[in-house]
């Protein structure tokens, strides 16, 4: 690859396979343990911010600018790994009432490390670039250096951290970790801004880990994610210094729940199944809505890869949800 890379997360993640889990769900699933990339910071972000941090240091940022949900695991990773390059962030989060307290889970860490949190209506995050760059132009008066990183990581750039994790994973492959076969039917992760999943289409078959990627939305719908995954791809590509071949792709947008970042009651019901199961701790935003949704398929993959993207704050913001009896 062209492009210039920190080494910021805890690599290789483990490859890691439960009886009880495979029981659960239905078919055999080894997990990309990508919940264990780092402390606080932890999550599948990190791979994508290995490569945009350094490209923000290569243009000497004083500065990240970036966006997400109020509660958004790409914006406390950015934050919290930001300050350990020496700049600051300001973040644009999306919030349904003015002046939201940051008390809890993602929000919680961005304020305690400082952040410039900036919660901004639903409406206004419709057009989030301009809002972003509206506030770069305004960091640049005041004489500093902004980068702007876009939703999730997820661009060209961004994009180099899963196909950078896809070589990992053949390296795991080959050295026969946890009795895993030499090629699974599907990779399938989360997917909110399609940036792990443009990577892993292009990591996925350069590498032989599996022929196919199973997308499992957690909102907008499939036709969106097939134009927004494209179009990363494309950038990637770009920044490559050999062809990359390309796994089929799969979006599957029935199992988001009822909204972005809301968990459907089955949907809990089966995060709790899965921690009690076998100890596997799933947020309600990500991992835990695409595993479920694995769970559900009809036609689901014998053998899988599932990416664990991480999000235990978010799950702790959403405690009081579960409903759980001492």
């Amino acid at each position: 690859m062209a492009a210039t890379r920190l080494q910021l997360a805890h690599l290789p993640t483990p490859i890691t396979r439960s009886d009880a889990l495979d029981a659960l769900v239905g078919t055999q699933v080894w997990l990309k343990r990508d919940d264990m990339t780092a402390g606080a910071a932890a999550g599948n972000k990190i791979r994508k911010l290995e490569y945009l941090l350094a490209d923000a240091c290569e243009q000497e940022a004083t500065v990240v600018v970036t966006c997400g949900g109020y509660q958004s695991n790409h914006a406390r990773a950015t934050t919290l790994l930001a300050r350990q390059l020496g700049m600051r962030a300001v973040l644009l989060l999306r919030a349904t009432r003015p002046n939201p307290v940051p008390d809890r889970g993602n929000a919680f860490l961005d304020a305690l490390a400082g952040a410039d949190i900036r919660p901004i209506a639903p409406a206004q995050y419709a057009d989030r670039m301009r809002e972003m760059e509206a506030v770069a132009q305004e960091l640049r008066a005041a004489g500093e250096r902004p980068y702007v990183i876009p939703e999730g990581g997820s661009n060209g750039i961004g994009a180099l951290g899963y196909v950078h994790a896809m070589a990992e994973i053949r390296e795991q492959l080959d050295a026969g970790v946890n009795d895993a076969p030499d090629r699974f039917d599907a990779v399938a992760h989360a997917c909110g801004s399609g940036g792990t999943a443009a990577g892993a289409l292009l990591g996925c078959a350069a590498r032989e880990v599996a022929p196919r990627v199973l997308a499992m939305a957690v909102c907008d719908d499939r036709s969106y994610f097939e134009a927004t995954i494209d179009r990363i791809v494309a950038q990637a590509r770009a920044l490559l210094d050999e062809p990359h071949p390309q796994a089929a792709l799969r979006v599957l947008d029935a199992y988001k729940g009822p909204a972005y970042g809301i968990a459907s009651d089955e949907q809990r019901r089966f995060i709790a199944q899965a921690a009690r199961a076998c100890g596997l701790v799933l947020d309600p935003v990500y991992s835990g809505k695409a595993l479920f949704g694995l769970s559900r398929m009809p036609d689901k993959p014998r053998r899988v890869l599932f990416i664990h993207t991480g999000g235990l704050p978010g799950l702790l913001a959403q405690a009081d949800e579960f409903g759980l009896q001492g």
